[in-house]
């Protein structure tokens, strides 16, 4: 086997930090969603408080809505993750039997 070019390093550590770079992107924009989320649920329950008169049937919605909205978050989330993991995988498979035709 030999050792990878400094090229190929350099193309390597660019794509390790740009997959990087997408995770925390992705992590952000999930939180992001899930503040935005329990906002409007927030101000749903706010607006429709005197409907509903029973503020332990509120909290339960609340709580449940939430809970759902952290749940299709960590989904999300998790998908990406291994989107990502995927695609580092497959370029280093790529990476290795580039180098393998070289020789």
């Amino acid at each position: 086997m030999t050792t990878p070019t400094r090229q190929e390093s350099q193309q390597t550590d660019r794509l390790s930090d740009e997959v990087l770079e997408s995770a925390k992107a992705g992590q952000r924009a999930a939180s992001a969603a899930v503040h935005a989320f329990i906002t409007t649920v927030d101000e749903a329950i706010r607006e429709r408080r005197e409907a509903i008169r029973e503020d332990s049937a509120l909290h339960a919605l609340r709580k449940s809505l939430i809970e759902a909205g952290l749940e299709l978050s960590d989904k999300l989330i998790t998908a990406q993750y291994e989107f990502l993991r995927s695609i580092v995988r497959e370029a280093g498979e790529a990476l290795n039997k580039a180098d393998g035709q070289k020789r």
